[in-house]
């Protein structure tokens, strides 16, 4: 019997089912067990301003060292780039959709002054850069939460990530999928991190859900942000995109007020990812994202 550690939420519960589903198939009994974590009891706070790395994964984490759970199913946007000793990714299965949405109306549509949410750092930033005359707030909770807000006119509109739509059967709620030259999407973003112990029957047994062309695409963004020295609540974005072998990868470091963007992007073979991230991740340090970062880290 494995055991799939999971948080509660009606999002990762899905992740967790669906990982389930997919282990079963292969002829292995499974069971979830719901682990709370720091993100999920913290809810009154912004997360860029808490200032912890492995916000909605430590506990889980723990949980797989100490053998009370065998496997980890996250939202690999929330993964920190450096894994505890003894851990590892066994899979990164086939990615979702790995852009933004907004729910609510469309970006153009948006009158000025109507109220968007969002708590993201990355988001707020690119949405004042494509639109200074809203007003952003933050809005924390899972996504049915937030939905709730919305319907209750506490927003006009809100950014969320259009793979945790789909998942959930909400697809009909996005007004409109933004491009990635509007919003550039988090790290990992729509991709699922399978953890396990290093070794063992459950890293075996997942390691087969495993995704090669998301595993490099997820690869090299994850690398970009482990050059500029990012956690999962900064102002970073970065997409690539694996086509027959080859890597197109875009990523950016936003001012959170939306002043300046800096933006690269690179090409070549997906069998060099983790090596492409880190080059396009120094080339955004040199450009002008150190400056940036450094003015995010000061102020938090």
């Amino acid at each position: 019997m494995l055991t799939i550690g999971s948080r509660g939420s009606q999002l990762a519960l899905w992740q967790a089912n669906w990982v389930k589903a997919r282990l079963e198939e292969a002829g292995h009994a499974c069971r979830i067990e719901i682990i709370k974590t720091t993100g999920d009891k913290i809810t009154g706070v912004p997360l860029a301003k808490v200032g912890v790395k492995g916000l909605f994964t430590k506990e889980i984490e723990e949980a797989l060292l100490d053998g009370r759970i065998d496997v980890a199913v996250h939202s690999m946007k929330d993964l920190p780039t450096e894994l505890p000793a003894g851990l590892r990714v066994a899979a990164i299965p086939a990615r979702e959709d790995a852009r933004d949405a907004l729910v609510g109306r469309r970006l153009a549509e948006l009158p000025p002054g109507a109220r968007a949410g969002t708590s993201s750092l990355r988001r707020v930033a690119q949405l004042r850069a494509a639109r200074p005359d809203l007003v952003i707030e933050s809005v924390r909770g899972n996504i049915d939460t937030r939905l709730r807000k919305l319907a209750e006119g506490r927003y006009d509109a809100l950014v969320l990530a259009a793979a945790g739509l789909k998942r959930l059967g909400w697809e009909d709620r996005i007004a409109e999928f933004l491009s990635e030259d509007v919003m550039c999407p988090a790290v990992g973003q729509g991709a699922l991190a399978v953890e396990t112990r290093e070794e063992g029957a459950a890293a075996e047994a997942c390691s087969r859900l495993d995704d090669a062309a998301t595993r490099a695409a997820v690869d090299a963004e994850r690398a970009v942000l482990r050059a500029l020295g990012g956690g999962c609540q900064v102002p970073i974005g970065a997409h690539a995109r694996v086509t027959g072998g080859e890597l197109d990868l875009v990523a950016i470091v936003a001012a959170p007020d939306g002043s300046q963007i800096v933006r690269s992007s690179t090409r070549g073979s997906a069998a060099d990812a983790a090596v492409l991230g880190e080059k396009l991740g120094k080339a955004l340090l040199a450009a002008g994202g150190a400056r940036i970062l450094q003015a995010v880290y000061g102020a938090s």
